[in-house]
Parts: C-alpha cells; sequence; structure tokens
C-alpha cells in the first residue's frame, strides 16, 4: 500500500481565508474534480479568496519556460514577459513587490522585483503544484503580497509519511521536445521512506536556442547583421535540482532540504548581453501536532537563500547583482474558543543586496523585517466571518557604493500595519456569496528609496526618492460562485484605493547619460556621440522617478465550466475573463503595462486514456496608456493539446503534445516593458509544437 502526501498550498499553515473575497469552488472549473485548496491557514476547505491550484496533467500542459508565461491567461493573472527566459506573474495590474512568490510557503530570494530582465529563480518542469491567490494578503506575508500570491510547492520536505510497504521507490520522469525553440528538457524525481522518514531527491535541464517569431527580426550579434524569423538572443540553458527528506514522530515532523538553480540566458532587449544566474537555497521545516491545551499545532520554518548574477557582454562579464537573506516563519494555532478559531504568528526576514559594475542603479543595501500577526474566523452553519491584523517593522538601510559616489548612505524606518475583515455566506447547498475589506500599508523597497542609475535592459535612467513614505491601499472585493457536478460559475469584483502608491513616471522631455547621469547632454557637433559639456560618449535614457501619487484599481474577473455531455466520454467547455483598470489620479492618466480586456474559451473532452482540447484567448486592444507608452492590437492566440495514458505494470505513460499560437499571430504584449517603453523587438512566440513523454511510477 503506498500512502500518499499531503499537498499544502501555503506550507507555513497557509495564506489564509484571511483577507479577500472569493469562492470555494475556484480551484476545480478547470479540473472538474474536487480539490482541497489549503488556502485558509486553519485547514478549512471553505475558501474566502479567489484561488486557482494546477498540478499534475493540468500543469505539465500549460507549463512554458517561465512562471509567468505558465500562470498567464488564469483569470486575473497577466505576465510582465520580458522575452521567453524572464517573466514575473502580473495580479490584477499589480507586480513586482505588490506580488509575493513563496517557495513551499516560505521566502523565494532573488532579483526578478528589481527589475524586468532578472529571471524567476524556478523552473516549471521541477514544480509539482503552482497556487495562486489573486488579491492583497498582506496579513500573513506582508505588504509585499497586497496584489497576491504566487506559491510553487516542489515537495522536497515531507509532512507526512509517502512508502511502499516493501520499501520500494516511487517517482517521475518527464522528457519534452520543441520545435518553436529548439527546446530539449527533461526532469526527474524520486521519493523512497517509510512511517517514520521519507527522502526525495530531484533534478532537471532544459536548453533552448533562440525563439520563432511571426515576423522577421533583425539581430546584431558576435559583431554580424542578420534577419530572421526569430527573437535575437533569447536561448537559455536551465539546469538544477534539490534533495530533501523528513522524520516523522508520533505527533509532527522535522524535514530539511538543500536546492540550486542554474540559468544562462539571453536578456532580448541587449542582443550580446547574457545573464549568467545562481541561486542556491536551503530550507528547515517543522510541526508539533495535537498538543492540548491552549495551543493545539506548532508550525516553524526558516529559510536561507544566495543569489548572485552576473550580465555578460560579449564574452566580457560585467554587473553583479548579489542577494542574500534569510526567512523565519512560526505559526500557532491555538484550541478552539467556542465558534472561534483562529492562529498567531511571527516572522522575521532579512536579506542584503549589492550590485558592483557600471549598470548598478540601486546601493549596496540591506533590508529587516519583523512582524507578528494574527487570524481569527468565526464559523456557523450559515457561513463564515474573519478578522486579523498585522504590525511590522521594517528598516531599510542604504550602505553606499564601494566605488560610485553617487550612493549616499541612509537609514529609513517603517512600521506597516494591515488588517482585514472577510465574510462567506452560504446562500444555498450551490450558492456562495463573499467579500471582503482590507487595509494595507506596505514599506518602500531599497530601489524604490535610493535608486540612483541607469537601467539600460528597461532603456531608462532611475531615481529612487529617499523621503518616501509608506504606501497605503484599502481593497474591497466581492464574489459569488455556484456548482453543480461539473458545472461551475464564478466571478469577482474589486476595487483597490491606494493613497500615495508607489509609481516609477517617466519624466516629460529629460533625458541623462547613461554613462554619468548628466541631464539632457548636448551632442558634441565636432564629435558626433559625445557629450559636448563632458567630452565623452553617451548614451541618453529616458528619466524615470519613483513618486507617490494616488492610484485606484478595479476589475472583473469571472470563469465557469459548461458540462456539454457526459457518458463514456465528457465533453466540456471552460469559460474565463478578466478587466482591469488601473488609473494614476494625481496625472488622470492610466497607469503603465496594465493589461487589456481578455475573454477566453477551451473546448475539452476526453474518453478513457485521450484527453484533448482546444482553445482561444482573445485579448482586446490596449490603448489606454500614459505618456511615453505605447499601445498595442488586439489578437487571438489559439492553442490545442492531446494526452494518451498507457498504464504497464506499475508504470503510468502520459504521452503528450501541445500547439501554441496555432495561427502564428503576431501579437505584443502589452504589460511588457519590451512593448511599452522599448521599441517592440520581442513580439510572443510564433507558432510551436511540444511534445513529451511523462512517466510516473
Amino acid at each position: 500500500m503506498k500512502i500518499k502526501k499531503k499537498q499544502y498550498l501555503f506550507q507555513p499553515v497557509g495564506l489564509a481565508a484571511l483577507l479577500l473575497s472569493s469562492q470555494a469552488v475556484y480551484a476545480q472549473v478547470n479540473t472538474l474534480s474536487p480539490v482541497n485548496v489549503t488556502a485558509n491557514p486553519l485547514g478549512a476547505s471553505e475558501l474566502l479568496v479567489p484561488a486557482q491550484q494546477y498540478s499534475g496533467e493540468d500543469l505539465l500542459l500549460r507549463s512554458k519556460s517561465t512562471l509567468g508565461e505558465t500562470l498567464d491567461g488564469t483569470p486575473g493573472v497577466s505576465s510582465t514577459y520580458f522575452g521567453p527566459n524572464a517573466s514575473r506573474p502580473i495580479i490584477r495590474g499589480q507586480d513586482g513587490d505588490r506580488i509575493r512568490i513563496l517557495n513551499n510557503g516560505g521566502a523565494l530570494l532573488d532579483a526578478s522585483n528589481l527589475s524586468y530582465d532578472h529571471a524567476v529563480t524556478v523552473d516549471p518542469i521541477s514544480i509539482e503544484r503552482i497556487e495562486v491567490i489573486r488579491g492583497p494578503s498582506a496579513l500573513l506575508y506582508g505588504g509585499s503580497a497586497v496584489g497576491g500570491v504566487v506559491n510553487v510547492i516542489d515537495n522536497r520536505i515531507s509532512d507526512s509519511p509517502v512508502f511502499d510497504e516493501d520499501g520500494g521507490v516511487s517517482g517521475k520522469l518527464n522528457i519534452g521536445l520543441g520545435t518553436g525553440n529548439r527546446e530539449k528538457s527533461t526532469g526527474a524525481l524520486l521519493e523512497t521512506g517509510s512511517d517514520r522518514y521519507a527522502l526525495h531527491v530531484d533534478a532537471f535541464n532544459r536548453d533552448t536556442g533562440d525563439v520563432n517569431a511571426p515576423v522577421s527580426l533583425a539581430c546584431t550579434k558576435g559583431g554580424s547583421f542578420t534577419v530572421s524569423q526569430q527573437i535575437c538572443n533569447s536561448g537559455s540553458k536551465v539546469h538544477g535540482g534539490g534533495i530533501g527528506g523528513s522524520v516523522f514522530f508520533d505527533q509532527g515532523y522535522l524535514g530539511a532540504s538543500v536546492a540550486t538553480y542554474r540559468s544562462i540566458y539571453g536578456t532580448v532587449a541587449e542582443d550580446n548581453v547574457m545573464i549568467d544566474m545562481r541561486s542556491n537555497r536551503a530550507a528547515i521545516e517543522g510541526e508539533w501536532r495535537n498538543l492540548g491545551g491552549l495551543i493545539r499545532t506548532f508550525k516553524a520554518q526558516l529559510s536561507h537563500s544566495d543569489y548572485i548574477h552576473t550580465e555578460i557582454q560579449g564574452q566580457t562579464p560585467g554587473t553583479v547583482f548579489k542577494n542574500k537573506g534569510s526567512d523565519l516563519r512560526i505559526e500557532a494555532l491555538h484550541s478552539r474558543l467556542g465558534n472561534f478559531d483562529g492562529l498567531l504568528g511571527f516572522q522575521a526576514q532579512a536579506s542584503r543586496f549589492s550590485a558592483d559594475g557600471s549598470e548598478a542603479f540601486a546601493p549596496y543595501s540591506r533590508t529587516a523585517q519583523q512582524a507578528a500577526f494574527l487570524y481569527e474566523e468565526y464559523a456557523a452553519s450559515w457561513g463564515k466571518l474573519s478578522f486579523g491584523g498585522r504590525l511590522e517593522s521594517v528598516t531599510v538601510t542604504s550602505f553606499g557604493n564601494p566605488v560610485l559616489a553617487k550612493f549616499v548612505p541612509a537609514s529609513r524606518n517603517f512600521k506597516p500595519g494591515s488588517y482585514a475583515l472577510g465574510s462567506l455566506l452560504n446562500v444555498t447547498s450551490r450558492w456562495q456569496l463573499t467579500s471582503n475589506l482590507a487595509y494595507t500599508e506596505r514599506a518602500p523597497k531599497d530601489y524604490e528609496l535610493f535608486a540612483n542609475g541607469p537601467h539600460v535592459a528597461t532603456k531608462g535612467y532611475e531615481l529612487g526618492d529617499s523621503a518616501l513614505a509608506k504606501e497605503r491601499s484599502t481593497q474591497f472585493d466581492i464574489g459569488a460562485a455556484w456548482k453543480s457536478g461539473a458545472n461551475a460559475f464564478a466571478v469577482n469584483a474589486y476595487l483597490s484605493n491606494f493613497k500615495n502608491y508607489i509609481g516609477v513616471v517617466q519624466s516629460a522631455g529629460v533625458t541623462r547619460n547613461s554613462g554619468d547621469g548628466e541631464v539632457n547632454p548636448v551632442e558634441d557637433p565636432a564629435n558626433p556621440g559625445f557629450s559636448q559639456a563632458t567630452g565623452r560618449e553617451f548614451d541618453p535614457l529616458n528619466e524615470f522617478r519613483y513618486q507617490q501619487i494616488r492610484a485606484r484599481f478595479t476589475g472583473l474577473e469571472a470563469s465557469g465550466n459548461i458540462r456539454l455531455f457526459s457518458n463514456v466520454s465528457t465533453l466540456d467547455l471552460a469559460l474565463r475573463a478578466d478587466v482591469v483598470r488601473a488609473n494614476n489620479l494625481s496625472s488622470d492618466q492610466p497607469l503603465s503595462r496594465i493589461a487589456p480586456a481578455r475573454v477566453g474559451a477551451t473546448l475539452k473532452y476526453a474518453s478513457g486514456p485521450l484527453s484533448t482540447s482546444l482553445g482561444v484567448d482573445q485579448i482586446a486592444a490596449q490603448h489606454r496608456v500614459p505618456f511615453g507608452d505605447r499601445a498595442t492590437d488586439a489578437y487571438a492566440l489559439w492553442n490545442a493539446t492531446i494526452g494518451y495514458r498507457i498504464k504497464s505494470s506499475s508504470t503510468q505513460l502520459l504521452w503528450y503534445a501541445r500547439l501554441d499560437n496555432i495561427t502564428n499571430q503576431l501579437a505584443y504584449s502589452s504589460t511588457s516593458v519590451l512593448t511599452s517603453t522599448v521599441f517592440p523587438k520581442a513580439p510572443l512566440p510564433g507558432r510551436s509544437v511540444k511534445v513529451g513523454l511523462q512517466a510516473s511510477f
């Protein structure tokens, strides 16, 4: 007999039914089977948050080379898309440090929040499960989760036994080949154990070439000029893996893991620049259950990350970025008091960042955060009420730079507070209504306070403001969900008001020299390409400043599934749609890089071992753009998948194929900085086919 491990959404007890509204059935819309999304820290099945999870075949068939592109198309979720190698999820129009990316519920530390060309240090080929919470989740994870949370789960630390009575080994092997980028990918994991221990090991590797495009593009690389239907400098080599183990005792477990991630990829924006990235992460976690008395469960998690990447110009190493830090979380669930369940928690996080080289646009810095939080839930036959709060202390310190005098040592301390109320009403056995109100404060990040330098990848010269105050926002969310068997429908509407949103705003008519920061450099008539003031070569970049503005986000998300027929085989129609509007109320202009209205539909057929799908996503034109940004045209992307399962002895084989952008549509993403502020040289990928095999045993 094989005992399967539980797969938790947010490992350190979960992301909470804490803040916003949503539907308890949303995560079941696409899978059409019950899924326990554990976004409630108390382990309840009914959620007050809009949650979506991907795992198994569903995740396998949608996986792309980046986390952002893998999740793009989920209602409310788009992607920053800096070519095929770097993208973060955008949730409800918010990205960067308003979206928290977690690994097994703990902090995932890299530099992807600092710049769009920096990749997230996880590869979808190594992920067992991805879970997404849309909306502010600051109660458990701080102001950096005001827009939402993405948790990637690799099961390197097991919280319950996974074993065969005969002591055997279970695992998976994935092999994939792609035509659009000449992809060759492999991934494997093995697990074994007993009722007292579990061991896990995994490894992955992916090589890709330049990605096919629907249009001819110019490329200057290695001293030669070419024109081809490929996105220049878009190849990559990624590999990594991890090992973990757990020891189980009568009332809980204690586990540890170590993992490494390595990626070398082209930055797309610059034809001759590669990024050589490495990240190492270690984690320890444990839980003590069924304690009795006032505290019934106690859980702790500690992780440490060491990240570095080097930007390579041709064959010459350039700017080096480093980020090193640790994250500690402790949570205690108290025993039921009347109709109340709840928890108390503490979090401490510290990180050190440095950048050395000509493109160092932020100083050496240290960020330290301590927080205490409380979440309580009242349950009755009619539904639930929830409330909670979080108090933080955040210190951001600039140490300047040993060779760049433009960075001045300074320190700021902030005391953010976040509070939330929520409700869930069981109208009938099939209908649920939810609503939530949240107030969130976010401390400015180090680069928002102290940036001063060229950001060549995004064609801007960025300037921080050391006088920035806490960012304050109020969010309201209301939702309705209905489910009857395989038929389901869910809709959420939300409003987010920011009193002093920290935005990066282009300064009209102001450029700066990328080398020395000279304002509006004037070319020397006698020496073209040289500054008249300094006599040195210059590269003018548009000036961008971090400023506090009043901002408002409003939006609507909807999803549904219709079972068209069910007999020996089934046919379903999955529907999705979303729209978000984001305005700079201080200037009466739209905010930058906001996804336009989107609608999509997928027809899914399953019969025995065969499953197929045909889908289309229609993306509207985006003409609501601020000064300096480019508008984008409407487009439609068609896709199809097919899978076939074969069982042989104890091994199950899944043969699959995925066809993307069937019509080879030329399309540019409105949420990409490559489209909005840089000459659009990186369209979305053209037609491609990926085939693969997953063997499970």
